[in-house]
């Protein structure tokens, strides 16, 4: 039964003409608010509505399907030359331009060959253009992907029986079921790679290691397996004595370049109209500077070599690769869809149109799908690059088009000169651009002071990436943050509440002045849902809140009347009141539960409700449930809480003061209070 009482006094003076005196009296008046009873549909009716509504075949249907499906024929008939062309022409040219560098540098962390990053950058760029909904956005490649991505090639590669850095050409000796003989290391690398993109893709659609031996010219085996960050700076520290000084003075100058480059482009932001290319500068410098210098013949520096032009022919991912990956492709899969749709709902709430998170999810998994057969590896919207395009007048993903020319461009005449770019440099703008990665280290103190359990997670999780391997990184922090969540509604107090003044606001009696508490009923709240993980600590911590446990306070009743029937003391009389036995300190006849903060209840959170109501009615003392949301009472009904039949009287309020003055009342008709309400 809902109940509620109106204690609230109009603020404005009614149209109708109302008076004062019965606007004052109708408002002190009981009401009952009743539930609107709502049409029950069965399994059956819901089937075919679904049914018909998702396989009605008509020519809107079919023609609103294709639509959807892809976006780019809904805007790009209403693209407007005059206000967009310029914009989205400049942020494409610019985005591409940054992009070229990024794209060759990022391949290293994929395991890749620079121009499978130009073949991502390129293919991921059109298929998004016109399958995403998101505007702004710049699909390409991400620095934890490419991590993911690579940790996987390493092993496969292991496994297939490549060797070292030392051979890259080396030929692996398998079966032809597993690839060809005459597949050489780089060849392998992309297979696995695309195979894992193709994966990735499929569960979408269906649902950094720092470079250091990069930057000392070192050749050193990619570690692989558990603690492989250990194993690496293991192997560094013994290597170090051939460390390859050309490189390492190339990456120190770099360097040094490069971060004030950045600072610079950072702090000037605002009156910057595009961010200044000092990476494609730097990369330009490098490579004129080896080939002319002729590091690699003088002082034997690993450049990035032959650079084909044009595309390779397209084919099918390695299937019998499919059960060694599936796995890793999962954590490729969320992390890819998770980045791309933040991004893409965050800037589009930012300029005032919506996006499809489901038609994203489409639109990322086929552009891993797709471009696998194209020798790329997983993509997902980047931040720096999207930023990029915002800043730069992008309106449209036309952009993006824009972009796909200035890399085909690169890819068809302009790639091959980068042959003797030296792979110091490529691993130098990975590090500067993750440099923002590496300073959440300094936020740690703040973190820690902000939220003790944000800190604990994130630290937690970036120390099992870094010292096992990123993916069980992820899935520890996921689990980390699923049981604090648990933990903290495992932990929550009964907080007994006061009322301030006369109004309807109950505060916590421990944390604010000047709250009063009513005669003969106890208010409580409890700050977190009550199902089956935290029934027994929800009643545990009322029972320690309201000062009586009712089931040891009944063993010591039971108890107290066995003695006195051995001493024949005279029982009591049965309509003598229960809470007579109580302390006096516990003289109240009503305990009201603000649900406000509850936001569900289970099976076992409604049975630990009934079990709680029964056990002090026992005792003479009422249970009132006040302010339960709509699914709360949903599950109070169906869980039998509210049933007329039930034992008890059983009743919830929409206001704590109605539950208040309902327990006053039904105490003093009993004569069971001497309050006057």
């Amino acid at each position: 039964m809902l109940k509620g009482e109106s204690d609230q006094e109009m603020a404005e003076e009614d149209p109708d003409g109302v008076s004062d005196e019965d606007r004052t009296a109708c408002t002190h008046l009981p009401f009952i608010l009743e539930v609107l009873e709502k049409e029950k549909t069965t399994w059956r009716v819901l089937l075919k509505q679904g049914l018909r509504k998702h396989c009605a075949c008509s020519s809107a249907w079919a023609r609103e399907l294709f639509l959807g499906f892809f976006p780019i024929l809904r805007w790009l008939p209403r693209y407007q030359p005059k206000e967009w062309l310029l914009g989205d022409v400049m942020s494409g040219v610019i985005v591409g331009i940054l992009l070229v560098p990024q794209s060759i540098a990022y391949s290293l962390l994929a395991g890749q060959d620079p121009i499978y990053g130009l073949y991502t950058s390129f293919f991921a760029g059109i298929i998004y253009m016109l399958l995403g909904t998101s505007r702004h956005i710049s699909v390409g490649i991400f620095g934890v992907l490419c991590l993911l991505v690579g940790q996987v090639v390493d092993r496969e590669l292991a496994v297939a029986g490549y060797l070292t850095d030392d051979n890259p050409n080396t030929t692996a000796v398998f079966d032809d079921v597993t690839m060809r003989p005459s597949c050489d290391r780089s060849c392998y690398a992309i297979v696995v790679g695309a195979t894992v993109t193709f994966t990735a893709g499929v569960y979408q659609v269906l649902m950094a290691l720092l470079q250091v031996k990069y930057l000392l010219g070192l050749k050193l085996p990619r570690a692989q397996g558990p603690g492989s960050l250990i194993k690496t700076w293991i192997l560094l520290i013994r290597n170090i004595s051939q460390t390859n000084v050309c490189d390492l003075l190339t990456s120190l100058l770099c360097l040094l370049v490069l971060i004030p480059a950045k600072e610079l482009n950072e702090r000037f932001k605002a009156k910057l109209r595009a961010p200044i290319p000092f990476e494609l500068f730097v990369v330009t410098a490098a490579t004129l500077a080896s080939h002319f210098g002729r590091f690699q013949e003088r002082f034997s520096s690993d450049v990035a070599g032959e650079i084909p032009t044009g595309f390779m022919p397209a084919q099918l991912p390695a299937w019998s690769l499919i059960p060694n990956v599936a796995l890793d492709a999962i954590s490729v899969a969320i992390v890819g869809f998770v980045i791309t749709v933040s991004l893409s709902e965050m800037f589009a709430k930012k300029h005032g149109y919506s996006v499809d998170a489901n038609q994203e999810m489409y639109a990322i998994g086929f552009c891993n799908i797709l471009s696998s057969f194209f020798r790329c590896f997983t993509t997902s919207a980047a931040l720096t690059k999207t930023l990029v395009k915002e800043s730069t007048g992008c309106h449209t993903q036309l952009s993006a088009l824009v972009t796909a020319v200035v890399l085909l461009l690169v890819l068809l005449v302009i790639a091959p000169l980068f042959y003797s770019l030296q792979k110091c440099v490529l691993a130098v703008i990975i590090v500067v651009n993750l440099r923002g990665a590496l300073c959440k280290f300094a936020d740690v103190p703040h973190m820690w002071r902000m939220n003790h359990v944000d800190a604990t997670i994130w630290l937690v999780t970036m120390a099992t990436s870094a010292l096992v391997n990123t993916e069980l990184g992820l899935v520890v922090g996921v689990l980390v943050s699923a049981l604090c969540v648990l933990g903290r509604t495992q932990r929550v107090p009964a907080i007994r509440l006061g009322q301030a003044g006369c109004s309807e606001l109950y505060e916590d009696l421990a944390s604010y002045k000047g709250l009063q508490t009513q005669p003969g009923v106890a208010v409580f709240r409890y700050v977190a849902p009550i199902y089956y993980a935290n029934q027994a600590l929800f009643k545990r911590a009322l029972y320690r809140a309201v000062g009586l446990n009712p089931v040891v306070e009944k063993a010591r009743l039971k108890k107290q009347e066995k003695r006195e029937r051995k001493q024949k003391v005279p029982p009591r009389r049965e309509a003598e009141p229960s809470n007579a036995f109580l302390p006096k300190w516990t003289l109240f006849h009503t305990i009201v539960l603000d649900c406000a903060p509850v936001l569900f209840l289970d099976t076992a959170g409604v049975g630990a409700l009934k079990e709680v109501a029964k056990d002090y009615g026992g005792l003479g003392v009422r249970l009132l449930l006040a302010r339960c949301s709509m699914s709360v009472l949903d599950s109070l009904r169906r869980g039998g809480y509210l049933d007329p039949e039930a034992e008890g009287n059983k009743m919830v309020f929409f206001t704590i003061g109605d539950a208040i003055h309902y327990g006053q009342s039904l105490a003093s008709q009993n004569g069971s209070c001497d309050t006057e309400c």
